[in-house]
């Protein structure tokens, strides 16, 4: 079988104007049957057209926070740097790539970016913004690839049929979070303070975007692993 093609978008270094792309998410869809290509920050049209048309899946990767002017706010005093060409970039990029009905996975800021795109809104600083009566410790406090907070999945969801549970272990490394949903967005994991930590689009071959990062668990985490291998498949 063909090995897909899957575009990645990078993640823009703001201080030096570089791109650059953390190995732990090529090595994650190498493992799991695909070939890892690192998107440009900037292009034409027609090239993003070509490149979408080439491309067989793509992954929103984590990065900074996203404008607010994106979804309507003022700047939240806790709000991080942003990237104004990655927020064009993606922007631009996903009516490209529902169009053409390829599949689409988002992580941390991806699955934010992929909110806002659609409409929806996100907490700019959930720490300052929600008062839970147990702070989740959203940005943990120890390395990536230990789990430090649950999620429960919401049944009949794709991420439930891909997890083949009810409640999984994850990471956590964002102060941002999903609040309204885009259109045609459902939300498909919450953490123990109700902050939602997945979402996806019924009825779309593969749209999910996940709040944490499977990348830095897939080694040791089936659940991990195989919403890699179902990504994958479906840009077969």
């Amino acid at each position: 079988m063909k090995k897909p093609l899957i575009g990645l978008t990078p993640v823009h270094d703001t201080d030096n104007n570089d791109i650059k792309m953390r190995p732990t998410y090529l090595r994650a869809l190498k493992a799991a049957g695909g070939i890892p290509v690192v998107m440009p920050l900037e292009a034409d049209e027609d090239d993003w057209i070509r490149l979408v048309d080439e491309l067989d899946g793509f992954v929103f990767t984590g990065g900074p926070d996203v404008h607010p002017f994106l979804f309507g706010e003022e700047t939240q005093a806790h709000c991080g740097n942003v990237s104004e060409a990655r927020d064009r970039m993606e922007i631009s990029l996903l009516p490209l790539i529902l169009e053409r009905k390829k599949p689409v996975l988002g992580i941390c800021r991806g699955i934010q970016v992929l909110n806002i795109a659609l409409g929806g809104t996100i907490w700019q600083d959930i720490f300052s913004m929600t008062k839970p009566e147990f702070p989740i410790a959203h940005s943990q406090p120890f390395a990536y690839h230990m789990p430090s907070h649950t999620v429960s999945l919401t049944q009949g969801t794709l991420l439930h049929k891909i997890c083949g549970a009810d409640t999984l272990r994850v990471n956590s490394m964002h102060h941002q979070a999903v609040k309204e949903l885009g259109q045609g967005l459902t939300a498909s994991a919450y953490s123990p303070d109700h902050l939602i930590e997945a979402l996806e689009m019924p009825g779309y071959p593969f749209f999910v975007g996940v709040q944490w990062h499977p990348e830095y668990l897939w080694e040791n985490n089936e659940e991990a692993f195989r919403l890699f291998k179902r990504f994958i498949e479906a840009a077969c």
